[in-house]
This record gives C-alpha cells, structure tokens and sequence, in this order.
C-alpha cells in the first residue's frame, strides 16, 4: 500500500512544479508591474503554502481510494470531482502567470472553487478525514480569490485602439 499512498499523495505536485517553473519567470517581471493590495502574502510563502496543501489534498485522495477499494464504481464520482478540481488548480497559473488573463484566471478559480466544495461534500460520507485535509485548501483558495479579485479590479486592462 505504500506505492499508492506515495503515488497519489505526491500527484497534486506535477502540476505544482509545472506551475512553479511558469510563475518563477513571471514573479520577477509581470507581476512585479501589477498593483496588490498590502495584504497579500510574501512570494517566499506562496511555494510553502502550495507544498502542504498539495500534500493534504493527496492524502486525501489516498484516503477515499483507499476507502473506496481503489478506482472502482463507486470511486468515479469522488475521485473524478478531485481530478477536475486539481486540473483546475493546475490551469490557473498559465491563464494568470503565463497568459496574463487577470480576469479569465478569477473566473476559474470561481469554477474551481465550487469544484472543491463538491469534492468535499462527495468525500464526507467515504472519510471525514480526508474532507478536513480540504480546510485549509479551501481556506486558501478563498485567500487567492480575493487576492485575484483585488488585481483584478486594481489593474484594469489597457485600452486597444481600434
């Protein structure tokens, strides 16, 4: 059982270092430009932050394979719900840090944010453990959300000519 504790615990990070390697280059030109808000984070907290909800969030997703005897029937809907919800986690820094799509990027973590609830609801009954590994994710992404909302409004997009 420890390959797929492993395997699937450390899944949410491909993505993550995918988006690091994008959000690396960005962090020092880009975004430099934009205007935040006093509140936001430190960048030095962003990959801590990520690391352990990825983690959290992996072993959570053991838990309910686990749970569930692994990918089986009735794992289809719980599982599918988290890989959704992790493809779009995943999407978001290309569409903020690579496509520079302020408001396309809000809107998707709109999207994935509702994806994370229904995980967490479809998980409940299959392992309150692996729901509350979700907490501080979900409470992260509402972080991120008013962050992405605050630039969004503070960095009105240039006017084209026509």
């Amino acid at each position: 059982m420890w390959i797929p504790m492993l395997s699937l615990t450390a899944l949410p990070h491909v993505g993550g270092i995918f988006g690091g390697l994008i959000t690396r280059r960005e962090v020092k030109t880009w975004y430099t430009t934009l205007n935040k808000p006093s509140w936001r984070p430190p960048n030095a907290a962003f990959p801590v932050v990520w690391t352990t909800l990825y983690t959290g969030m992996g072993y959570g997703s053991y838990l309910v394979w686990k749970e569930l005897g692994g990918f089986t029937q009735d794992a289809m809907v719980p599982l599918g719900l988290y890989g959704l919800q992790l493809a779009l986690n995943w999407a978001w820094t290309p569409i903020f840090f690579g496509a520079h799509k302020i408001k396309l990027a809000l809107i998707e973590l709109l999207m994935l944010s509702g994806t994370v609830a229904a995980t967490m609801v479809s998980w409940y009954p299959i392992s309150r453990t692996a729901t509350l590994l979700m907490v501080p994710y979900m409470a992260w992404l509402c972080v991120a959300t008013s962050l992405n909302y605050c630039i969004w409004r503070d960095n009105p997009d240039p006017k084209k000519d026509d």
